[in-house]
């Protein structure tokens, strides 16, 4: 098979492996971070949890990065991305061994939020400079195969880091602080492992980075108009953009459901709904990795657009009929789908995005990506938040999801013939 001789090419290449250590440890220790914090928001005895709750925690976290973001992405295209890797992750280090000392201290919300708002601040520059220093270390010929291997690899691994979360937490009672130090640990050996790479590897290129802040600040304003005059140039990637910002909402609304689905209405305890929380994780990891073997192939025969339009149409057909029972063994069914064709869909626009973007407007592209990403997440959660009662159970949410599915397909669909040009 063709994508099977393209990874083993793939894998040949020393700095693309490089690169991929240091997104496996990073998201493996993301996803560390992020199951500890929620199952202290979600899953403490202690905490009546509801959807406003969780819509509340996601804006707390995920919100200020809306403003952050774009700044990220100037300052990307101005600092080597290897070195954002290595103190970026030195520095979540720091901040989650602070986050763990916390949690142990049981300090109120507000302080435990600020100090997870620190570390996942730091995310913003690591996640978009892994995606912009991508197109460095392959050739465009096998950058759908990257795109596939790649972020589905660290998504997979924010799920095993998740797993490893989930079992460290099922063992020991109040162990919250002991798996962020976990993940502390993992931040770590990320930031060792961009040792490996040369300083310049990663770009930009010498004659676009600004050394001292103070000038890199300064052209904030202009380079973000640049950015986003240059990305309007690109009709491509703007489209593709606001498709998966749409899906990226399907997938929050029906994530938060999911979770009020194990809170209370599958489980009488927390250890059991915990369990029942990562068994979903677990069945969508598996959908994110299936992706990554057919997307390029897919992709190949469709076109980015195509693909991208059987996802979201898949999703339209398949969330309802396996939603609406509220039932364990159709959701988990549909949790693998939704892994499947959320992923699927965000390899094709990787894709799209790196061959229709410079090399030089790359960082503030996919800073904006990364924004459109968390606003959409805190969207769904908010309008779930609305609709949801206590047991996750809303119908009307499910048939809203699946609407929103199916314009998304029928969008695509008429500019299908544009994006074959992404193959």
């Amino acid at each position: 098979m063709s994508v099977v001789r393209d990874l083993r090419v793939l894998l040949r290449l020393t700095n693309f492996r490089r690169l991929l250590a240091v997104r496996l440890l990073s998201q493996c220790a993301d996803g560390v971070y992020q199951v500890a914090l929620a199952t202290y928001v979600v899953f403490s005895p202690e905490k009546q949890t509801s959807p406003a709750a969780i819509a509340s925690a996601m804006a707390v976290l995920l919100l200020p990065y809306s403003l952050v973001g774009p700044f990220a992405g100037v300052l990307l295209d101005r600092w080597q991305r290897r070195q954002v890797f290595l103190y970026g992750n030195l520095l979540r280090t720091l901040l989650a061994c602070g986050t763990a000392v916390l949690m142990l201290a049981s300090v109120p919300d507000w302080l435990f939020y600020a100090s997870a708002l620190s570390v996942t601040a730091v995310n913003r520059f690591v996640l978009a400079g892994l995606s912009a220093a991508l197109p460095r270390v392959v050739d465009d010929e096998r950058l759908v195969v990257a795109n596939s291997l790649s972020p589905t690899a660290g998504t997979v691994a924010a799920t095993v880091g998740g797993g490893l979360a989930f079992g460290v937490r099922l063992i020991s009672e109040d162990s919250d602080a002991a798996v962020v130090a976990l993940g502390a640990l993992l931040y770590l050996c990320a930031a060792l492992a961009s040792l490996r790479m040369p300083r310049g590897l990663l770009g930009p290129d010498p004659d676009m980075i600004q050394p001292r802040l103070g000038a890199a600040l300064a052209s904030t304003a202009r380079g973000l108009k640049s950015g986003l005059r240059h990305l309007a140039e690109r009709r491509p990637a703007a489209r593709a953009l606001a498709a998966m910002t749409l899906m990226r909402f399907c997938y929050g609304a029906l994530t938060v459901a999911v979770l009020m689905l194990c809170r209370y209405a599958w489980s009488t305890t927390e250890s059991e709904g915990l369990a029942l929380l990562g068994l979903a994780v677990g069945i969508s990891g598996a959908g994110f990795f299936t992706a990554a073997v057919i997307a390029p192939w897919a992709i190949g025969r469709l076109g980015a657009f195509g693909w991208m339009a059987v996802c979201a149409g898949s999703a339209a057909v398949l969330v309802p009929a396996l939603g609406l029972p509220f039932a364990q063994t159709p959701l988990l069914i549909a949790a693998f789908v939704l892994g499947l064709t959320t992923q699927g869909a965000k390899i094709a626009t990787d894709t799209v995005v790196q061959t229709s973007v410079d090399d030089a407007y790359r960082g503030r592209v996919f800073s904006l990506y990364d924004v459109l990403f968390n606003v959409a997440f805190v969207g769904a959660a908010a309008v779930a938040a609305l609709m949801l009662p206590s047991d996750g159970r809303s119908a009307p949410l499910v048939v809203l999801v699946a609407a929103v599915y199916a314009s998304i397909a029928l969008m695509l669909l008429r500019r299908r013939k544009e994006g074959r040009c992404f193959t």
